[in-house]
């Protein structure tokens, strides 16, 4: 259904919420949407560096002993 919306359509789209809501509206709303986008990606980023340092940090020997009993 929405593969078929086009050019003709988003504007269409964009002039009835525009209509709807204001352009004060509108602008405010966009302005919150990107301050969500963008702590979004530090969120993400911020997890990351903390898997990352966390990986780092444990460092694990599992070369086989040589002191084990045979069963």
């Amino acid at each position: 259904m929405l593969n078929n919306i086009g050019l003709p359509g988003l504007l269409l789209i964009a002039v009835v919420v525009l209509v709807l809501f204001g352009r004060g509206k509108v602008s405010s709303l966009m302005g919150e949407v990107g301050k969500g986008i963008r702590a979004f990606k530090k969120g993400v980023q911020d997890g990351s560096m903390e898997v990352e340092k966390t990986a780092d940090g444990v460092a694990r020997d599992v070369t086989p002993s040589a002191n084990k009993d045979k069963v």
